[in-house]
């Protein structure tokens, strides 16, 4: 099932996943997921950060309250209390856009101060804290539930069933999943007046009203975002079942069989922001300039409709840093508040979003052919085992096949998503992503080719793929293990362009992307790019009539890949970091002259890439050395390179391909093990047949799984 390897050096692939502070993305907490105590915080001058909170009670108590979100009113006072007194400076979003104008500047330690949903509280509670200690906010209102829980009408709201599952660590990048079962429970929710709202059914006294809408606007203090009309919900986002979040998801039509198109779904976004608009203009007098989106799910995609509705200031989540002097005035991210922090504990969230602490990447590529069987009940059989196995194991993130190759030859004519370019020959890949993410708790790689794809039209496949000069002097297609298509034509990154986006549109919800180990050019290829037709990718500059040398065609698959993956980007959720992997083979690194044979080379790449998937596979490397010895070589070599160990992840086999023999557990674990004294960092492996425990689970976990590894807890 797996893919085979028919170049000695062309080895499996797997991935990492990266933050500004390396591969594993995730800040780390003290004891109990609570944050050390840490000195006062400085927000960079000229910088902001943005805290999103909800609830206010009185009776809120951490770690028994029902609702993660909700904050206790003494909290809510410390912290304001705490701001004044450590020189934090709420500021309004007015104050933002004129600092970003240049007609102003932001205060030292910067901060907007958020709340979601219109909830009661928020004027009985949050209005006179803000009144008292003369801060700003900023409110978002879904206008559905405002309109229905006053007017007498019924809503259907799917909750915020998610909470129960996030844990104090991802509460900043991705807190963000829907149950399915309360939201198909929601669905039978008729009761008038009533909305559902974090498993308990709330009226009319548990939102604002207009009027005090109206006096808070009147105030000064307050400005009133949209938070959408009727999009704080999920929708059908594939056959099988799953719930995602409906402002960035293509629905499923199950009726008609078929997805959103388009234009279907461009129109469902415009109207209702334009609906929320109007209902906050009618009611309030102002019409808002900025979207909250619902559970920070929004891309490029929906802030363009946005925009287009006249709100061209968007809201997500995310720890990112914002910088009002030099990035565009459109897209914020926001710090999620939960489970009733402390104000030092909000402080450390802080720290971590303006220092972010180098994290630990273990991961498991995984593939889809072995998930995949004619019988719907098998695969969600074969899924389940996936599952339980990947939870387990206690890795951060599964590389995930999106593309179909169930005889090893490396050339897919078949992909696991609606796509309009190649077959499907199954819609699984938003399944099985939604189903890791929710269930096993580990963020998404969409692991796809760069180039080697086998096109319907053979002519077309002929016309497009790379060239060589053969013995007749004659230019033809390089008929060699990966049958791929020439980088150098803009047809050919129009088509893969397409891949990624209708991947990207797909599923909405992955953290990245592993470019697999198809992307390479031999020495005596492309020809192609000394045609006239040829364009340096993703530019319309010619490439030229003088042969490229090895590190310009490095250069050109890495300008090729960059401009497909800003294609999936476009459609991904942009409060969570996207990262792009590529894979490297380990011939490169130990020998740099045979850049010349696969134009990659570990520099450039680690430049150029958030993560680099360095296939450590001994026995496909063809080496002649002691696997051990060969390895503990690799571990130095990347060592030298500044970033190299933190930015590499190096992947092993788990299977020998020269004999098909599975590597011995004993064996994987004491090369895991080796590699982390060399000071390695990031490990991976593959292939995983999790159906028949290969390889087998517990010298495996006991190699891969961070538990295993608390120097490296306590180091890093």
């Amino acid at each position: 099932m797996e893919r085979r390897h028919f170049l000695k050096s062309l080895v499996a692939t797997l991935t990492v996943t990266a933050t500004p502070g390396g591969w594993a993305g995730t800040p780390k907490t003290g004891a109990a997921g609570t944050p050390a105590p840490l000195t006062t915080v400085q927000i960079p001058p000229g910088q902001f950060v943005t805290l999103c909170m909800h609830d206010v009670r009185d009776d809120v108590a951490p770690g028994v309250d029902n609702d993660p979100y909700a904050m206790n009113t003494r909290r809510l006072a410390a912290l304001f209390d705490w701001m004044k007194v450590h020189d934090w400076h709420p500021v309004s979003l007015q104050r933002i856009v004129d600092a970003h104008a240049g007609k102003t500047d932001l205060p030292k330690n910067a901060v907007l101060l958020s709340w979601d949903d219109g909830l009661a509280s928020i004027y009985s509670r949050v209005f006179p804290l803000l009144k008292a200690f003369q801060y700003p906010g900023l409110f978002a209102l879904e206008t559905d539930w405002l309109t229905r829980v006053h007017r007498g009408l019924s809503v259907d709201y799917q909750g915020e069933g998610f909470a129960a599952s996030v844990t104090d660590t991802q509460k900043a990048t991705d807190a963000l999943k829907i149950d399915e079962a309360q939201a198909r429970a929601s669905n039978n929710l008729k009761a008038p007046n009533r909305v559902l709202y974090n498993g308990s059914e709330r009226g009319a006294k548990g939102f604002i009203s207009w009027a005090q809408a109206r006096e808070m606007q009147a105030s000064g203090l307050v400005e009133f975002a949209t938070h959408t009309h009727d999009l704080h919900h999920g929708i059908l986002a594939n056959p099988q079942g799953n719930v995602e979040p409906a402002a960035i998801t293509r629905q499923y039509l199950a009726p008609l069989k078929r997805y959103e198109t388009d234009r279907e779904f461009h129109t469902r976004i415009l109207t209702d922001l334009r609906q929320s608009a109007a209902i906050i203009q009618r009611e309030i007098g102002v019409r808002p300039r900025a979207i909250v989106w619902p559970y920070g799910a929004m891309n490029a995609e929906v802030e363009a409709i946005a925009r287009e509705a006249g709100l061209p200031i968007s809201f997500g989540l995310g720890d990112r840093r914002l910088d009002s002097r030099t990035q565009a005035l459109s897209s914020f991210g926001r710090l999620l508040v939960m489970d009733d922090p402390t104000p030092v504990s909000i402080e450390a969230q802080v720290s971590q979003s303006i220092t972010p602490v180098p994290g630990i990447e273990r991961a498991v590529q995984v593939d889809m052919d072995y998930i995949y069987d004619p019988d719907p009940v098998r695969t969600n059989s074969n899924l389940g085992k996936l599952l339980d196995r990947i939870k387990a194991l206690k890795v951060r993130t599964v590389y995930l096949q999106a593309f179909a190759d169930p005889d090893g030859s490396g050339n897919p004519k078949a992909l696991y998503f609606p796509n309009r370019v190649l077959p499907m020959r199954a819609d699984l890949f938003n399944r099985v992503t939604w189903q890791l993410r929710t269930r096993a708790g580990v963020r998404v790689f969409a692991w796809l080719p760069l180039l080697a794809y086998q096109l319907p039209d053979t002519a077309q496949q002929d016309r497009l793929s790379v060239k060589i000069q053969d013995a007749e002097g004659k230019i033809v297609p390089a008929r060699r293990d990966y049958h791929r298509l020439s980088p150098f034509l803009p047809e050919t990154l129009a088509l893969v362009g397409d891949i990624y986006a209708d991947l990207g549109k797909s599923m909405t919800g992955i953290s990245g992307l592993l470019i697999h180990d198809d992307a390479y050019l031999a020495e005596d290829e492309d020809a192609t790019a000394l045609s006239p037709e040829a364009r340096w990718p993703g530019t319309d500059r010619p490439v030229g009539q003088t042969p490229l040398t090895a590190r310009q065609k490095t250069e050109a698959l890495i300008a090729f890949g960059e401009a497909v993956a800003e294609r999936m980007r476009y459609y991904t959720n942009a409060s969570n970091p996207f990262i792009v992997a590529r894979n490297l083979y380990a011939r490169v690194v130990l020998d740099p002259e045979a850049e010349s044979r696969f134009a990659q080379a570990l520099d450039p790449f680690l430049a150029a890439y958030d993560g680099v998937a360095l296939m450590a596979m001994p026995y496909l490397d063809g080496t002649t050395e002691p696997p051990e010895r060969w390895l503990r070589q690799l571990a130095e070599t990347v060592a030298r390179t500044p970033t190299g160990l933190q930015k590499v992840v190096f992947e092993l086999q788990t299977k020998n391909w020269t004999t098909g023999a599975w590597i011995p557990g004993a064996t994987l674990k004491n090369w895991m093990q080796e590699l982390t004294r060399m000071g390695a960092v990031n490990l991976a492996y593959y292939p995983d047949d999790f159906l028949t425990d290969h390889p087998p689970f517990t010298p495996t976990f006991e190699g891969i799984s961070l538990t295993e590894f608390p120097y490296y807890r306590l180091k890093h």
